[in-house]
């Protein structure tokens, strides 16, 4: 229970400032339509209104539940109204990005580790494109993917492994060099080779990197995919849920979706720590 306190007083200041936000925020049209209707707003009629309105500035933390709750399930999941609809269409581009992200990064990280050329030409590149706003590039790929014919869920799958590589490849490449000398050395003197000292030694010692920047991966391989759903005129997925949103006024469908996709990264991520406790503890490192 004593845990448990400290996050529950958190997350009622949250609330009591998002609520104080709502008021302030929304207070603006609340008084505009009773200067129209020449009438005088009491507290109660403000606290009322501002907490109801239909297309609020800032939507009222119990509008945003009802939201979500209508979008998860006061649909049917085939529905393209439903949140887990268009969360499945960004989880399927997103995984595949992951997997891709993740299989470039971890080989990149084994040529640098073992090439100092590689070391010298490809790591300054990396680091490079990750300086360059992925809202730049984004719509570029679109274009020229769309432009030959390629479409749906591989532009957005590019996206997010772009964003995710990085993070693997720097993540694999401090743990593929974790082995110290000595233990090294030791291999040597057994006559192991490259790739027995990769498979035995510097693999298993790279795990715990390894899975630290799988977890920050995950989460940015969903905003890349999101991002990416932005520019593409879609129908279909949390991207552009967000952005009929936003065309429309729609900000109470702005945050359930937003939160929709809090939630999904904070899922991603507990996967990912699950299957790391899983491996490390039968690699006897846990």
């Amino acid at each position: 229970m004593k845990s448990i306190a400290p996050v529950l007083s958190v997350l009622a200041a949250i609330l009591v400032i998002w609520y104080g936000a709502t008021v302030l925020l929304n207070s603006k049209w609340t008084y505009d339509q009773a200067a129209r209707a020449g009438e005088s707003v009491s507290i109660s009629h403000l606290l009322t209104d501002t907490m109801s309105q239909k297309r609020p500035v800032l939507p009222a933390p119990h509008q945003v539940a009802q939201g979500l709750w209508d979008g998860l399930f006061g649909q049917r999941f085939t529905s393209k109204r439903s949140l887990v609809f268009h969360a499945w269409i960004t989880l399927s581009a997103t995984m595949v990005g992951f997997a891709l992200g993740t299989g470039l990064g971890i080989l990149l990280a084994v040529g640098i580790t073992h090439s100092r050329a590689m070391d010298l030409s490809v790591m300054p590149w990396a680091i490079a494109s990750q300086t360059v706003p992925i809202l730049a590039i984004a719509p570029m790929v679109i274009v020229v993917l769309a432009s030959l014919g390629v479409t749906g869920l591989l532009p957005k799958a590019l996206i997010a492994a772009y964003l995710n590589f990085f993070p693997v490849l720097v993540g694999m490449v401090k743990g593929l060099r974790a082995p110290d000398a000595m233990q090294l050395d030791l291999l040597k003197t057994y006559n192991a080779s490259r790739s027995g000292t990769l498979w035995k030694l510097r693999l298993p010692s790279s795990m715990p990197y390894l899975f630290a920047s799988l977890k920050v991966g995950v989460a940015a391989s969903l905003v890349g995919t999101i991002v990416a759903e932005l520019p593409a005129g879609a129908t279909q997925g949390l991207g552009a849920r967000l952005l009929s949103g936003s065309y429309y006024g729609q900000t109470v469908q702005i945050w359930a979706a937003l939160f929709t996709a809090a939630g999904l990264a904070a899922i991603l991520v507990i996967a990912v720590g699950v299957i790391e406790r899983v491996v490390l503890r039968r690699m006897g490192m846990a």
